[in-house]
């Protein structure tokens, strides 16, 4: 029988790093996520694992540890808040210019600079966008339950060494906080040496001896012809990402005459919003992304024609309407509520403005934070 037990979302990401069989995790503290290394700690994984954990002395070491024991093959991971991100961007851009897989964990907070210790959705432009400079991107799995947190860490390894590249998962402070009952993923032995070469050295730096030649591990090329050719190659490889990886949860979309489009802890309240809106004979269906990066436009557009309305729930000044006006393109009215600053939307919130959408009075609804989407 699998192991249940009760966790905060940050303690399930510390237990499920530990059993996937993990290397290493190199971070620095930041509230809503300082659990997730306090945990490692506490745990002490290095004694029963030889897993390190080491606080970094800022997120700018955290996440240059995390390029080097990424490049020599190895399950390495970090995790922080919005600020703390932030100063992680460069480096990630040098991780995804060096093609190297690596896990990184955004507990959300509210912002923009220091802002609050409360949770938020704010970091998508960040996150979503790439966030660092050039033409790079990284997957981006959402979870909306403990459980998620749990489950996306072994799958963010598998996509990072499938891939090459940094998968980011993208959380907040309400998840990072909340406890839930969790099953336990199975515990996986680390890979030795041995099978780290085998497995990875065609592109690990693990060492030049006479059975194996030195893999040099960089994001820099001076010769801008072979520069092009290697974001070309990039851009195969994202595109491919897209083809392959999308991830969504519909909710009562066959009938649905309204659509709400949320991911993670707005999904969970817009998903109460629509059964009480179906109580109330309204026709709502919930489409919740799972991935954000590859974007779930298809399930979206093959929707529109049916909607004669779509919501988008975020705790944010609505960054994801845009991504979401890709997939509509004009063809259907696009209404937007969201909190910012650590506020959180609720249940009859969502509810009225379902409501005054259906009877045409949403501009002058009486809730914060909505707004219709004018596409230009």
């Amino acid at each position: 029988m699998a192991e249940k037990i009760l966790l905060k979302g940050n303690e399930a990401i510390a237990m499920a790093a530990i059993r996937c069989g993990c290397d290493g995790y190199f971070g620095y503290p930041i509230t809503p996520q300082s659990e997730i290394l306090e945990t490692l700690m506490e745990k002490d994984p290095e004694t029963d694992t030889g897993m390190i954990v080491l606080q970094a002395e800022s997120e700018v070491a955290a996440i240059n540890m995390l390029y080097g024991g990424a490049g020599c093959g190895k399950k390495v991971m970090t995790s922080s808040s919005s600020p703390g991100i932030s100063l992680m961007t460069e480096g990630i851009s040098y991780i995804a210019g060096a093609e190297l897989p690596c896990v990184i964990v955004d507990i959300m907070r509210g912002g923009p600079g220091l802002g609050t210790i409360q949770p938020a959705q704010s970091d998508y432009f960040q996150i979503t966008k790439g966030g660092g400079h050039g033409d790079y991107r990284t997957i981006i799995l959402a979870p909306a339950s403990v459980q998620e947190m749990n489950d996306f860490v072994e799958l963010s390894f598998d996509l990072a060494f499938k891939y090459k590249t940094p998968v980011i998962i993208l959380s907040d402070g309400v998840i990072g906080q909340m406890m839930e009952k969790v099953e336990l993923s199975p515990v996986k032995p680390r890979w030795t040496d041995e099978e780290i070469v085998k497995l990875h050295g065609d592109w690990a730096s693990t060492g030049k001896t006479p059975d194996r030649k030195r893999n040099i591990v960089t994001s820099l090329d001076l010769d801008p012809h072979r520069q092009e050719q290697f974001n070309l190659k990039l851009q195969e490889k994202y595109a491919e990402i897209e083809r392959s990886e999308v991830r969504y949860e519909s909710l009562l979309c066959e009938d649905a005459e309204y659509l709400i489009i949320a991911y993670g802890l707005s999904a969970r309240v817009s998903q109460k919003a629509m059964e009480l809106a179906r109580e109330e004979g309204i026709k709502v269906g919930l489409i919740r992304p799972v991935t954000l990066f590859p974007y779930p436009y298809e399930i979206i557009e093959k929707l529109v024609p049916q909607v004669k309305g779509i919501l988008v729930v975020e705790m944010s000044a609505g960054q994801m309407t845009e991504d979401v006006s890709l997939a509509v393109r004009r063809r259907v009215p696009l209404y937007f509520h969201g909190r910012t600053g650590g506020m959180l939307p609720s249940p009859e919130d969502v509810l009225k403005l379902l409501g005054s959408i259906e009877n045409g009075t949403f501009e002058s609804a009486d809730v914060q934070g909505h707004k219709k989407i004018w596409l230009r």
